[in-house]
C-alpha cells in the first residue's frame, strides 16, 4: 500500500479560509503535516464588512488538533500581506489555494459596473495579486502549488451570473499561463470547478442539494493537486459529491470553405456548416501551438490550390492530435526558406560575436574594404536558425514544442567552402528524428543550405531540448546524430581569455535572433533568469573564433566543421575562458565562464583542414634570394640610410614591416630608426626593441607604395595597408621613402 499523502515542512495559504470549502481544505492540510495561513477577511458573501472571527475559529480548531495554523485578516486585494503573514510566521510559502470569493448575482440588464468590478477584484485581480506575491518565492525553492478555483458557470455560463462566469473563466485562462511559465521551476497551477454546497451556492441550488454537496468531498482533489509527488499541471477538473472529472478542449475537423486567392462568402459557411459542426471527426489541442498547426497546414492546403469543395476527401493533418510522432514529423517537408545578406550583415555578426577592431588580425572581418574581407564560418547558423525559426513558429506535424519549453541543446556545423561578401542562400529543414529523454524530448533538424548556384555550402544540425515532453514511447539515439565528444584529460594546451560586454546580447541579436529572453528582463524573469542572458550561439561565435585564431591565423579556409553541446547560461559582461586541446586536425575545446566556473560550452571540437599556430604565424618562411619586389626596396633603402645624416633623428621610431603575398606572411622587416643615429633596416623582427608600429601590406602593394603609384592614405583607407600602434609614426616613414620613388 502506498504511504500516505503529507505536507510536514510545507507551508500552505487558503484565501476564504474562514467557512466552506477553504475551512475543509486548512483542516485537511494541517491535518497532514502542514503549516496554515488561514485567510479570511470576514465579511459576508456580498463582500461587505469584515472581522476576525471567522479565520480565528478556523485556526482554534487546527490548534486543538495539534495543527500549527496563524489568522491573516486582509483582503486578497492585498495579496503582499497574505504572503508576508506565512514568511514571517513560518518562513516559506509552498501552497496558494485561491479560494475566496463573494457573489452579485443580477441580470445581465441589470448589472452595474459596480456589480461587475468587485467580482473582478476579488475572484480574478485578488487570485493574481496574491499569487503574484507568492511566486518569486516559489521560484528562488524551485517548487510551488497553485489552485485556482473556477465555476461550472464560467464554464457553462449561469442565468444571472455574467460578472461571475467571466471572472470565473479568467481564472482558468491565467491558470493556463502560470502552468507553462512555472514549469522550469517545479511550480504547478491546475484550476478546479467545484460542484459544493456553501453560501456561495445556496442561492442557486436547493436546501437538500447544498446538505448533499458537502465541501469535504472536494478537499481530497485539492491536497492531491498540492502534494510534491503530483505531476499534474494546467489541467481543470470538475469536482462534488466523491466524483473528479477532468475536462480538455474538443475540436472538430472543420471545413475548407475557400479556395486559392478567392474570398470567403456566407453562402459558403451554410454550404459547409455540417462538416464545420461534425464532431465525429475531432482533435483535441492541448497548447496554444498545437491549436495553430492545423490551421497552417489547411492554409498550405489553400495555397498550393488543393480542392476544397464540400465533397473534397478528409485532409490527412487530422490524424495528428498533439504530443510527440517522429513518423509524422520527419515525413513532414516544408518549403526551402532564403535568406540574403551582405557585408555589412557578416560585419554586424562579427561584432556581436566580440570581434574588435583592436585586434589587427581582426580588420578583414570588420572592414568590407578589406583585400583579403572574410566571413566567420559561424556565421551559418544565422540562416540556419532562421529557417528553424520560421518551423517553429508555424509548427510541424508530430512535434509538440511549447516555445517556453525548448532549450536550444547542441549544435554542429559543417562549411564546405568559404562564404561570399553577400550572397542569397537557400535552407532546407528536415527532422532527423525525435529522441526520447524521458525527462523530455530532443528534436534533431537538419538543415542544408545551398548558394545561388545551387551548391549546397553547409548544414547544419540542432539538437533540441523540450522540457516535460519525453515518455511518449521514442528511440533514445538514432543514426546520423553528431555527438559531443568530450575534451582530453589534460592540461589545455592553450587558452583565451575574453570578457563580453553588457550590450553583447543586445547586439548579437540584431543579426537575428530575436528572442525577448535575450534582452527584455520581464520575459528573462518569466523564463526563470534574473536578468535577460546572452544568446548560446553568441558564446559559441566567441569559442570558434578562439580556436581559428590560436590555430588557423584566422584563415576561414581551413575551416571545416564544429560540434558544441551548451551546458549553463552566460550573462552579458561577463568572461568567457576557451580552454583547447590539439590532436592533429582536430582541436577540443570547453569554455567557461570565469566569474563563477561555470562551464558553458562543453563536448566540443573544431575540425580544421590544416593548422597554423599562433607561434608559427610569428615566423613566417624567408625565401631565399630575393623572391619578393619588396626586398629590393628594403635592401637599397638599408644602404642609403647612412648617408642621409639626421634622418635617423626626424623619425626616432621602429617599424616592423609584415609582407604578405598570397594573402599570406612572406616576409619580415625592421626599420629601426631610434637605437641609432644613423638608423638600421634588416630582415626580421627587431633586435632586442618592441616596435612602435607595425604595418602589414601585400608585396605587389608595398612597392607601389614606395615608388608613388598607390598613396599610403589611399592605401589605408581601402585595407590594403593596415597599420597598429602608434599610427601618427606612419606618417614620417614618408621622409624615409621619398628618394624610393626615384629608384
Amino acid at each position: 500500500m502506498s504511504a500516505p499523502l503529507r505536507f510536514d515542512g510545507r507551508v500552505v495559504l487558503v484565501t476564504g479560509a474562514g467557512g466552506g470549502l477553504g475551512r475543509e481544505y486548512a483542516l485537511a492540510f494541517a491535518e497532514r503535516g502542514a503549516s496554515v495561513v488561514v485567510n479570511d477577511l470576514g465579511g459576508d458573501m456580498r463582500g461587505e464588512g469584515q472581522g476576525s472571527r471567522a479565520a480565528d475559529v478556523v485556526v482554534n480548531e487546527i490548534k486543538s488538533k495539534g495543527g500549527k495554523a496563524v489568522a491573516n485578516y486582509d483582503s486578497v486585494e492585498d495579496g503582499e500581506k497574505l504572503i508576508q503573514t506565512a514568511l514571517d510566521t513560518f518562513g516559506r510559502i509552498d501552497v496558494v489555494v485561491n479560494n475566496a470569493g463573494i457573489l452579485r448575482d443580477k441580470s445581465f440588464a441589470r448589472t452595474s459596473d459596480q456589480d461587475w468590478d468587485l467580482i473582478h477584484r476579488v475572484h480574478l485581480r485578488g487570485s493574481f495579486l496574491v499569487t503574484r506575491a507568492a511566486w518569486p518565492h516559489m521560484k528562488k525553492q524551485n517548487y510551488g502549488r497553485i489552485i485556482m478555483t473556477a465555476s461550472a458557470a464560467g464554464i457553462y455560463g449561469n442565468f444571472g451570473q455574467a460578472n461571475y462566469s467571466a471572472a470565473k473563466l479568467g481564472l482558468l485562462g491565467l491558470s493556463n499561463t502560470l502552468s507553462i511559465e512555472g514549469g522550469k521551476n517545479n511550480i504547478h497551477c491546475n484550476t478546479i470547478a467545484p460542484i459544493a454546497g456553501s453560501r456561495l451556492t445556496e442561492t442557486v441550488m436547493p436546501a437538500d442539494m447544498v446538505e448533499a454537496l458537502k465541501p469535504i468531498y472536494v478537499a481530497p482533489l485539492v491536497l492531491y493537486l498540492c502534494n510534491e509527488e503530483t505531476e499534474e499541471n494546467g489541467s481543470l477538473f470538475e469536482v462534488g459529491a466523491g466524483w473528479i472529472g477532468k475536462l480538455r478542449w474538443q475540436r472538430t475537423e472543420g471545413a475548407i470553405v475557400r479556395k486559392k486567392g478567392q474570398n470567403t462568402t456566407p453562402e459558403q459557411v451554410r454550404a459547409n456548416w455540417d462538416k464545420i459542426t461534425d464532431f465525429d471527426h475531432h482533435t483535441y489541442p492541448k497548447t496554444i501551438q498545437e491549436s495553430t498547426v492545423y490551421t497552417m497546414k489547411i492554409l498550405e492546403q489553400i495555397e498550393s490550390s488543393a480542392s476544397s469543395s464540400p465533397d473534397s476527401p478528409r485532409t490527412t493533418y487530422n490524424a495528428y492530435t498533439g504530443g510527440m510522432n517522429a513518423e509524422l514529423a520527419k515525413s513532414f517537408t516544408r518549403k526551402p526558406s532564403q535568406f540574403s545578406y551582405t557585408a555589412k550583415d557578416a560585419i554586424l555578426y562579427a561584432l556581436g560575436v566580440g570581434m574588435s577592431t583592436k585586434e589587427d588580425n581582426y580588420l578583414k572581418f570588420l572592414y568590407e574594404g578589406a583585400e583579403d574581407f572574410s566571413v566567420l564560418p559561424t556565421y551559418i547558423v544565422i540562416p540556419s536558425m532562421g529557417s528553424l525559426t520560421d518551423n517553429l513558429m508555424e509548427g510541424i506535424p508530430g512535434v509538440d514544442a511549447p516555445l517556453a519549453n525548448v532549450l536550444h541543446g547542441e549544435q554542429y556545423c559543417e562549411v564546405y567552402k568559404p562564404f561570399q561578401p553577400s550572397a542569397t542562400l537557400t535552407s532546407k529543414l528536415q527532422v532527423l528524428d525525435i529522441l526520447d529523454k524521458r525527462s523530455g524530448a530532443v528534436i534533431l533538424y537538419n538543415v542544408d543550405t545551398f548558394d545561388e548556384n545551387n551548391e549546397k555550402v553547409a548544414f547544419c544540425q540542432f539538437a533540441i531540448f523540450v522540457v516535460g515532453k519525453g515518455n511518449f514511447g521514442g528511440v533514445r539515439t538514432c543514426e546520423g546524430i553528431r555527438q559531443p565528444i568530450e575534451a582530453p584529460k589534460r592540461q589545455p594546451d592553450s587558452s583565451i581569455k575574453e570578457s563580453t560586454s553588457v550590450d553583447q546580447a543586445a547586439l548579437y541579436r540584431l543579426s537575428g535572433d530575436r528572442n525577448p529572453l535575450h534582452i527584455d528582463p520581464n520575459f528573462a524573469t518569466m523564463a526563470g533568469f534574473e536578468t535577460p542572458i546572452l544568446h548560446g550561439l553568441c558564446s559559441f561565435g566567441f569559442a570558434v573564433r578562439h580556436v581559428l585564431r590560436q590555430y588557423a591565423n584566422n584563415d576561414v579556409s581551413l575551416f571545416k566543421a564544429v560540434k558544441a553541446r551548451f551546458s549553463k547560461p552566460v550573462l552579458p559582461g561577463q568572461t568567457l575562458q576557451t580552454d583547447m586541446w590539439k590532436d592533429g586536425n582536430r582541436i577540443f575545446f570547453q569554455t567557461k565562464v570565469v566569474e563563477n566556473g561555470n562551464i558553458c560550452i562543453s563536448g566540443a571540437y573544431v575540425d580544421l583542414k590544416d593548422t597554423v599556430s599562433s607561434t608559427e604565424t610569428l615566423k613566417p618562411t624567408m625565401p631565399t634570394g630575393s623572391q619578393l619586389q619588396s626586398d629590393d626596396v628594403f635592401e637599397r633603402l638599408s644602404k642609403e640610410i647612412s648617408q642621409r645624416k639626421g634622418l635617423a633623428a626626424k623619425i626616432n621610431a621602429i617599424f616592423l614591416w609584415n609582407i604578405t603575398k598570397g594573402g599570406k606572411q612572406a616576409s619580415q622587416w625592421t626599420v629601426d630608426m631610434k637605437s641609432s643615429k644613423s638608423g638600421e633596416i634588416y630582415r626580421g623582427e627587431p633586435k632586442g626593441k618592441k616596435a612602435d608600429c607595425i604595418l602589414t601590406v601585400d608585396d605587389g602593394n608595398m612597392v607601389d607604395i614606395t615608388t608613388g603609384k598607390l598613396p599610403a592614405p589611399q592605401a589605408f583607407m581601402t585595407g590594403k595597408l593596415k597599420v597598429k600602434g602608434n599610427i601618427m609614426l606612419a606618417q614620417k616613414l614618408g621622409q624615409l621613402f621619398q628618394e624610393a620613388a626615384k629608384m
